[in-house]
């Protein structure tokens, strides 16, 4: 139910004043000769003009007022004389219209002598009446949870929270533009699978009433697209919606973005230059620069970028090895003062990525927030869809891309062994918890046996990246309608 304030009581007043006159309250399309943006670069040029927006702001000075309305593209001052219009323009003005309503004017352009573009209103259209006041002087909401929960209030009254969603099209329309113009081939995945795979995630489960058949939404569109690969379509790429059961924090959402991108004859390191290009390419695009600031930091993103290798730093500072069971683990990192009680009853070998990110990554981002850093060299065993290393089995050939600290992309050589696929596949599931959901995915081991060619794989998270870009700090800020806890 509708929340009724005062003014909204007022509104609704209005609403039958307007009824009792024939007016209609929520109105009807309104024929424009442009956006505000274009009246405002040929102002000069122009005689008349319709121009429609929301009224922003209300300025009463006897015979002569002042409206401002605005539209996406921009605002113009209006300026209102009770002898330049018809009567019932006029009674709509003074006695009706408040800020937040939406008006069509017809007009002649002129500047004032203060060089302010303004249109002398000849007519007013209602267009639609609003019920409710804009946040209170226009100065935008203050509270973050309401910013969220009210987004279409956020936008409205703050044009940096809008500038955040401009810049995110145009990032995701570049990315497009990027692989289009290097003969990728877009596609399109499912998002409900029957069997969840391609990373791991706690999936959402969903049921298919005609089927009868229990399915998940999508954790990762890798299986379908290396299925792709398998057909023959040597480049694909998708940006794709992916949703894992699991927590909520500054950097993660339970329904996210993702670049993934296929290409067959390649390796990791051809993504390593690929991933290079993109975001190189795109902060060019949007900042016509090589420099990106992130929370007060200046990152340069000139080519090429650093590397780390995973494994050194866990045998440095740990004297981890990539074929230490858990348990050893255990006692090593103990030795160094690390205290990590989650890990004592987890299975043998059975780490989430997280976890064993967390182990150094007070010793590896602080060399990605001046300079991207790409961290090499994974154990295998946290790695089940990637190719080994041809001269140290224990190792894939893998990277996973930070900068600012925010982790951005994964990539690697691509396993296309089906019988080793397989193998590696049993052995998760059996390191699984009890209850869990994940089975085999015997279609893809079915795809993998009739031959994929050697393929570069790379996934980059898309929320992430336009934080980057648009120096946000939290997940949330970039996503127009976050998941959020219900007020009751």
């Amino acid at each position: 139910m509708m929340e009724e304030t005062t003014q909204g009581k007022e509104r609704r007043n209005k609403i039958k004043l307007l009824e009792e006159k024939g007016i209609a309250p929520f109105g009807a399309k309104f024929k424009r000769t442009s956006e505000i943006a274009d009246c405002l670069k040929d102002l000069t040029k122009l005689k008349n003009v319709n121009l429609a927006g929301r009224i922003i702001a209300k300025r009463l000075h006897g015979k002569a007022n002042f409206m401002d309305i605005k539209d996406s593209s921009g605002k113009i001052q209006l300026y209102i004389r009770e002898d330049s219009l018809d009567e019932m323009s006029f009674w709509l003005f003074s006695q009706v219209l408040d800020i937040g309503d939406f008006i069509g004017v017809k007009g002649e352009p002129f500047k004032t002598r203060t060089g302010e573009p303004t249109i002398k209103v000849e007519s007013i259209t209602l267009l639609t009446k609003t019920l409710n006041p804009l946040p209170e002087k226009w100065h935008g909401l203050k509270d973050v949870e309401t910013r969220f929960r009210q987004r279409y209030l956020d936008l409205l009254s703050n044009d940096k929270v809008k500038d955040i969603f401009l810049k995110r099209s145009k990032i995701i329309a570049k990315t497009r533009e990027f692989f289009d113009s290097r003969g990728f081939l877009d596609v399109e995945t499912p998002m409900m699978q029957p069997v969840a795979g391609g990373a791991t995630g706690r999936p959402f489960k969903t049921h298919h009433n005609a089927l009868d058949l229990d399915l998940y939404l999508r954790i990762a569109p890798e299986l379908y697209l290396k299925r792709l690969i398998v057909a023959g379509l040597d480049k694909v790429y998708e940006i794709n919606r992916n949703f894992r059961n699991e927590g909520i924090s500054t950097r993660h959402s339970p329904e996210f973005t993702m670049l993934e991108v296929y290409t067959a004859y390649a390796d990791y390191e051809d993504m390593i230059v690929l991933c290079e290009e993109l975001i190189s390419h795109l902060v060019e695009e949007i900042s016509g620069t090589t420099y990106i600031s992130y929370q007060g930091k200046k990152i340069d993103l000139k080519r090429p970028w650093k590397r780390l290798s995973f494994a050194k730093l866990m045998k440095e500072n740990y004297d981890i090895n990539p074929d230490d069971p858990l348990k050893q683990w255990i006692e090593k990192l103990k030795k160094k003062g690390k205290d990590l009680p989650q890990l004592e009853g987890a299975a043998v070998n059975k780490l989430s990525r997280s976890q064993i990110l967390n182990l150094i990554t007070d010793i590896f981002e602080p060399a990605s927030i001046d300079k991207p850093v790409f961290l090499t060299d994974w154990f295998a065993e946290t790695c089940p869809l990637a190719k080994r290393q041809a001269d140290n089995p224990l190792l894939v050939e893998r990277f996973e891309l930070f900068i600012g600290g925010l982790e951005i992309a994964n990539a690697y050589s691509e396993l296309n062994d089906p019988i080793e696929q397989e193998r590696r596949f049993q052995e998760e599931l059996k390191q699984d918890e009890k209850g869990s959901t994940r089975r085999l995915d015997e279609d893809y081991i079915t795809a993998l046996s009739y031959g994929m060619p050697p393929c570069g794989g790379l996934g980059i998270g898309m929320d992430r990246l336009i934080m980057l870009l648009s120096d946000s700090a939290s997940i949330r800020e970039v996503i127009l309608f976050p998941l959020l806890k219900p007020l009751e």
